[in-house]
């Protein structure tokens, strides 16, 4: 279970981090923002995952 779990964390990551760069060059940044805080959350997750 926690592999799989780790796995849907990194998936999240790449897909926001995607969506960060595609928002950002489009000039949207707010939307840009709201992705970054949402991959600084995924990241504390994951952390929390990991150190568990």
């Amino acid at each position: 279970m926690s592999n799989r779990l780790k796995l849907v964390y990194l998936a999240g990551l790449v897909l926001n981090i995607f969506a960060l760069v595609a928002a950002a060059t489009a000039g949207q940044l707010v939307v840009a923002v709201t992705f970054g805080i949402v991959i600084v959350y995924l990241c504390f997750r994951y952390w929390l995952l990991v150190s568990s």
